[in-house]
This record gives structure tokens, sequence and C-alpha cells, in this order.
């Protein structure tokens, strides 16, 4: 039987407060501490309420700001829980080397770690010869003159237009998910509504709830996001789309020149509805580029250098409409100011480097022998997957804890669905891109013999 409390009182699990805003600062002082450690189970609302001698509408309205912030989500007969990774940072030691500890879970001992979804550091290129040629430039950047080189933004504007995309303004941001917020921000409002896809990159899915607005889902298959999907967000109202060009994540989808032509006519006819293209596999990817870019009067392409260059160089490029560009690169100054401009001069260096353009140019198709292996494996054994293009497969199963448990017995971590689903059926995520193609007969003979995948026969 459930503790009774005057208003302000509080919970074995720390929750307290007579107000929503306390209720909802207690929450995410709990989610800070590790006390509601993510994915832990709230009380439902009349619950809560009666433990802290409030009301309903008290408890409703601090789960209200909580969902806003991102920092909770409702499902359902799932009830009310903390997301996987809210936006809160756990107040967590500092390690020997003073840096925060992983927020991903720790994977055992001598299990092969398939979930992480990073590219291979073995075919990233040596930064060392850049930095050493960015370190003896003669002329480093002030306050007055940070900001986008001028020599990156023509190489890139180059680079693009030779893929199809138009440049009628460009700019320099700190990555994709950075250019993603920036362009959402300088045209929507907290509550309005976004056509994601499904399964979807879960740290986009993340973003959108901490931004308070409301993910729509919309199918993808392997040609990129469905017609009918897009045709239906549209239909809900969305103010803004946001596609995988290539390398969609967690699927391996890709948007075919076919599905972009099927695509282009649906968001002429709403020209105002934002559509974000992220192009985040960029030199890596052999598949063509099919753009959507200017379909509309509002749009923002965005290339990063993270998967093919290195994770730790937070640089995309981001050509746009001029007056999304304008609000981006208005933003950007009032805040951070602008991207690294020694970040700039390496990447800039990379790209005119023939050795670094020979290195990724060979990446990529190994990074698609490994994924092609994986997929002709499991199609071997009766399991049909969809991946053509990035790092990683998915994998329906019917139940995603017995699927990743399973395999993680078996010496096989993967990454469970539930993290890249909002609406779509369950699934796994496996990244094969430091995955050995003679590592994958034997993978995808547990999978099949283990019995977790059922609904992709």
């Amino acid at each position: 039987m459930a503790v009774q409390y005057q208003g302000g009182g509080a919970r074995a699990d720390g929750i307290s407060g007579g107000t929503s805003a306390a209720i909802a600062a207690s929450v995410e002082a709990g989610v800070r501490s590790g006390a509601l450690p993510a994915d832990a189970a709230l009380p439902p609302v009349r619950r809560l309420a009666a433990d802290l001698g409030v009301t309903a509408v008290t408890v409703a309205a601090a789960y209200r700001t909580l969902r806003d912030r991102g920092v909770i989500e409702t499902a359902c007969r799932h009830g009310t829980r903390v997301r996987a990774r809210p936006p809160v940072s756990p107040a967590e030691p500092l390690t020997g080397a003073g840096t925060r500890r992983s927020d991903r879970p720790a994977v055992p001992a001598g299990v092969r770690d398939l979930s992480r979804g990073e590219p291979d550091v073995s075919l990233l290129p040596r930064l060392r010869d850049a930095l050493a040629r960015v370190a003896v430039d003669p002329a480093p950047a002030n306050y007055s003159g940070g900001g986008p080189l001028p020599e990156l933004l023509d190489l890139a504007a180059a680079r693009l237009a030779a893929k199809g995309v138009p440049v009628p303004a460009l700019t320099v941001v700190s990555g994709a998910l950075d250019a993603i917020e920036r362009v959402l921000g300088a045209h929507l409002r907290t509550g309005d509504r976004v056509g994601v896809e499904d399964p979807g990159w879960a740290n986009l899915i993340d973003l959108v709830a901490a931004l308070g607005l409301v993910a729509v889902p919309i199918p993808v298959d392997a040609e990129g996001p469905t017609v009918d999907g897009v045709t239906r967000a549209l239909d809900a109202g969305v103010a803004a789309v946001i596609v995988t060009a290539r390398a969609q994540n967690p699927t391996g989808g890709a948007v075919s020149p076919a599905r972009a032509a099927a695509l282009r006519p649906a968001f002429a006819a709403r020209p105002d509805v934002l559509l974000i293209e992220d192009d985040h596999s960029g030199d890596l990817d052999d598949l063509p580029l099919a753009p959507l870019a200017g379909a509309g009067r509002r749009w923002a392409f965005v290339e990063s250098v993270s998967k093919a260059y290195g994770p730790d160089l937070r640089v995309a490029v981001v050509a746009g409409d001029e007056t999304t560009i304008a609000r981006v690169e208005g933003r950007l100054r009032l805040g951070a100011g602008w991207v690294s401009t020694l970040l700039q001069r390496v990447v800039l260096d990379l790209w005119r480097d023939g050795d670094v353009r020979s290195l990724i140019a060979a990446a990529g198709p190994e990074y698609a022998r490994r994924r092609d292996a994986l997929v002709a494996a499991l199609a071997a054994r009766g399991i049909a997957v969809s991946s053509r293009s990035g790092f990683n497969v998915w994998v329906p199963v019917p139940d995603e804890t017995v699927a990743v448990t399973a395999l993680r017995d078996a010496g096989w971590a993967v990454a469970p669905g539930s993290r890249f689903r909002l609406a779509s059926p369950p699934g796994i995520r496996i990244s094969a891109s430091a995955l050995a193609p003679d590592e994958c007969p034997a993978l995808a003979e547990i999978i099949a013999s283990r019995g977790p995948v059922p609904l992709a026969r």
C-alpha cells in the first residue's frame, strides 16, 4: 500500500514536491544523480499525486514539462519512463584520465562488440601530417577573423555541386546533429511536429524530444522514407521532415533516384515544410547521391566529415536556402561564434591530400564488403534484410530482449532496436563496420539457430 503524504512530501525513490515545477525538478535531480536511471519506470499520475498529497493535475503538468524537455516518455502500456538517453548529464565521477565514463553499458569481457555503429579506426586517416601542416600556419585566427574559411566553403561548394546538390548558401557547423539542431531552431518552435524516419537514428530521436518537438514516425525501406509515409506526415501537418540520404541508421537504406523522383513533388506541393537531408556517410558511400535539396522553399543539406575522416573532427558543411543559412549563421555568431578554424584547416588539408583521398576511396568498399558479407550470410539462412549502405544491418525480431540476450550469451553484443523505434516493429541493429567477412557465417548461424528472428524469415 502506498504511503500517503501531505503536499510536498517525498517518496523512497526521491520524487518530491508540492508544485508541478518542484516535482519536475526532483525527477530531473533523480536522473542526474542516478537514483532514476535510464528506462526507470515512473509512478502513474494518480498514484504519485496520492503519495505527494497533490492533485493529479499537478503531477500531469510536471510530467508534461519533463516530456517537453525530453527527460521522460510515455509509451501506452509501458507507462511513463525515463528516456534511454535523457538530455541531463549524470553526476558521474571523473576517471583517472579526467573524463566522464561513457553512458553506454559496458560489454562483458570476451564478447564481440557489434553494438556501437562506429567507424573502424584502422580505416580512418591519421591526422598527424595534417595537424603538423596546420600547426605551422603563420596566420592564427582572432575574434574579428573567426568564421567559415573561404577556401573550405569554396571546396565544399564544388564537392556538393558535383553530387547534384544546389548551393545557394553554405556554412560550417560542428557536426551533423549540431547542424540539424540549428536548422530546426531556425524555423521551429516548441510543440511543432517533425517527421522522422522510423526506425531512425537514436540520437536524432532524442534530440527532437529534447527540443520540445513532437516526432511523427515515417516508415523506411531500402530506398529511403516511403512515399506513403511522407505523404501521411505532410498531411498530418508536420513543420519539418528529416531524411537520411544514405547509410540510414539503423537500417542501412539509401534514397534511390526513383524514390527521390517520387518524393520531390510531395515536398514541392508543401513548399513551407522544412526539409533537412543528412548525408553523414559522405565520401564513404559508393551509392550515387539522389538529393531532394531545393524541392521546397525551406531546406538544408548536411554533409558531415566524422564517419569518413574521424569522429573527433566535429565539422559539417550545410547548404540551404539563403534564409535558413543566414539564420543558422546569425545564431551561431551569438553563441559559439564559429567552428574552430584549426579544425576547418585540418578538414581542408585532408580534402586536398591525395593519399587521404585514396585511403577514403578504399575504405568505402571495405565497409561495404563487410556489410554485404553479413547480409549474404543471413540470406543463406533464410533471414532477409535490406541493408545496402553504411555500417549497419537491421534484423527484425519478435522480442528484442530475447534476441539481444541470446546473442550476448553466444559472445556477440548487438544493439536493441528500442532506442531507434517510434512505431515500427521490434528489431536489433548489428554494426558490421569492424566485422570481418569470415566471422559472418558463425554470427548468422547463431541468429538463425537460436530462433530470435522468425519475423525475418
